[in-house]
């Protein structure tokens, strides 16, 4: 899979806490994009446990380690609104070709975001398999109807998830450098649950 030099990796993500899976997930598409941007973002079909400024502090704090120089977090590009999201991104990459990076658990929700048909007349959906996390037929052709162009990703993600560490709080599921912020502020209990 090979991208033109104009291609940009855009993943939002709430980063409730950001994981393994998400480490796995940028530094994948640092090895076959020209740039990968990333940020934190409210997701209007989910319940938050922190709020966005300590989320994307952990995503600063993983971005950080991967420390690859295709990598960035922009967080001005924030919203719980991914067309919103896109106008910026347009506004300051104009010349850019996006490919706007999803998990395959999430691919059911396209159909239902604000502006659906507009947004995939704009950009590639470029899907990544999680593990667990299968993808239909019938889900595809849901988003090829409204105009959409697929990419299925040429990598698997491990099994890894917010929500799973929001359940059960346990180091081994978050990079090893999140861990001094979790405890010291207590973030999801971890402190707490120590073992």
């Amino acid at each position: 899979m090979k991208f033109k030099n104009n291609s940009i990796a855009l993943f939002g993500t709430s980063a409730d806490p950001p994981t393994l899976g998400h480490e796995a997930l940028l530094s994948e598409l640092t090895k076959i994009f020209p740039k990968v941007i990333t940020w934190a973002s409210d997701n209007p079909d989910k319940k938050h446990q922190i709020p966005l400024l300590k989320r994307t502090q952990l995503l600063r704090i993983l971005v950080q380690k991967i420390s690859h120089p295709k990598l960035e977090l922009v967080q001005e590009l924030s919203s719980p609104r991914t067309i919103h999201t896109l106008k910026k991104a347009f506004q300051l990459w104009p010349e850019a070709s996006f490919s706007f990076v999803i998990g395959s658990d999430l691919a059911m929700q396209i159909p239902k975001w604000l502006n659906a048909k507009s947004i995939l007349s704009k950009v590639r959906i470029a899907i990544a398999m999680r593990d667990g996390w299968p993808i239909s037929d019938l889900q595809l052709a849901k988003i090829e109807k409204l105009g959409g162009k697929i990419e299925i990703l040429p990598f698997k993600i491990p099994e890894s998830s917010s929500s799973k560490f929001r359940e059960r709080p346990q180091k081994i599921l978050v990079p090893k450098e999140l861990v001094p912020l979790l405890l010291e502020e207590n973030l999801y209990g971890l402190a707490d649950n120590r073992k």
